[in-house]
């Protein structure tokens, strides 16, 4: 997908009233050729700093959807031993990046719960954490089009 294709699915999936972390998951699996609602609906505990303020959603997300593809699915399947540099590469992005723009990582630091500063901010984010996750994934060598492989 192309980058404006990327920022007018963004666009899009803001419009139907999802939220920063359901649309990274979304564009996770849709990279993937796959739907998966339950998963797209349980990114909703982190909506809007987990509906307080806190670690901005697109953050926690993004570390999940790191995990989805290289995180630990049950209990005879291992963690791929590339998803803590992924984590640590994308959190530590994530932390430098808000800290001077915005002043901190929490939503209330991004958005100040300002509707206005919401609509500004926020999109453009997306558009980013997205970027960052593809180059991170790509980074450790794992395809961003590609599902993890089931374990038994």
């Amino acid at each position: 997908m192309s980058d404006a294709d990327t920022t007018f699915r963004i666009a899009e999936l803001l419009f139907s009233g999802l939220k920063c972390s359901h649309i990274l998951m979304k564009l996770a699996l849709e990279a993937q050729g796959r739907d998966d609602p339950d998963l797209v609906r349980v990114m909703s505990g982190l909506a809007l700093g987990m509906g307080q303020g806190f670690n901005c959603g697109a953050l926690s997300a993004g570390c999940c959807v790191l995990g989805l593809y290289a995180g630990r699915g049950s209990e005879v399947e291992a963690e791929d031993p590339r998803f803590a540099a992924a984590l640590d590469a994308f959190s530590g992005w994530f932390h430098a990046s808000a800290k001077q723009r915005f002043g901190g990582i929490d939503c209330a630091d991004i958005m100040k719960f300002d509707p206005a500063l919401k609509a500004e901010r926020c999109p453009a984010l997306i558009v980013e954490v997205w970027d960052k996750l593809k180059e991170v994934l790509t980074e450790q060598g794992i395809d961003p089009t590609a599902a993890r492989e089931r374990s038994p």
